[in-house]
C-alpha cells in the first residue's frame, strides 16, 4: 500500500473548497430567505456568484496555465 501524500493534500484542499461553497450557498442564503424573504435570496446569489466569479476565472485561467506548461514540458 503505496501513501501518495500530494494526492491527499489536493483532495483535502478541494473537499474544503466545496465544504466552503456549500456553506455560503446553503446556509448563508437560507437563512437570507429565512428572514427577509424569496426577493432578497435571489438578490443574495446574484451578488454571491458575482463575487465567486472573479476567483472562478483566476482559478481558471491558473489552471489552463498549469496544463499548457505540463504539456509544452512533455515535449
Amino acid at each position: 500500500m503505496t501513501r501518495d501524500l500530494r494526492k491527499y493534500a489536493r483532495q483535502t484542499n478541494v473537499r474544503l473548497l466545496a465544504g466552503f461553497i456549500l456553506l455560503l450557498f446553503i446556509v448563508g442564503d437560507g437563512l437570507v430567505f429565512i428572514f427577509y424573504g424569496r426577493d432578497a435570496a435571489l438578490l443574495g446569489l446574484f451578488c454571491t456568484f458575482l463575487g465567486i466569479a472573479p476567483l472562478i476565472l483566476i482559478g481558471l485561467t491558473l489552471w489552463i496555465i498549469d496544463v499548457v506548461v505540463h504539456r509544452l514540458d512533455r515535449s
